[in-house]
């Protein structure tokens, strides 16, 4: 799958909107909120990004044209079926790196995404045992 944004990889219809919020999945954060309806069709995106956001265009612009700039590039990597995101008031303040790592997590915490590991400063063979675990045991 190429990594462009085809009318075929939008939610567009008002019908379409109201069957995922009606019976998606619903994952949010504190700058948007994710509705995911896994289906049968490649993935697609729908926006909603409302006057209460921000009463101004640009700025609501600029928040719809990094989630879909975000979703573009991840794309070929998601599970088929709908993703409306919901904008939320703080959104409008945040910086666009904040929104494309908030889009990802949100993503991620849907199971969208496979969540990546954080990175440590000590290779795994050499993290010490728990001191909650029992002597002997593998999971430390």
């Amino acid at each position: 799958m190429k990594a462009t944004f085809p009318r075929t990889a939008r939610v567009r219809a008002r019908a379409e909107y109201a069957c995922v919020f009606e019976s998606a999945r619903r994952t949010s954060d504190p700058l948007i909120s994710l509705h995911w309806l896994p289906a049968a069709h490649p993935p697609r995106l729908g926006l909603a990004v409302s006057r209460k956001v921000s009463p101004r265009a640009v700025v609501r612009n600029r928040i719809k044209r990094g989630l879909r700039e975000q979703f573009r590039q991840i794309r070929h990597r998601l599970p088929a079926g709908d993703y409306v995101v919901v904008a939320r008031s703080a959104a409008a303040a945040a910086e666009p790196a904040q929104l494309r790592s908030c889009f990802l997590r949100v993503l991620a915490r849907a199971g969208a995404l496979p969540v990546t590991p954080a990175d440590g400063t000590m290779p795994a063979d050499r993290i010490p045992p728990s001191p909650l675990s029992k002597p002997g045991s593998t999971t430390g």
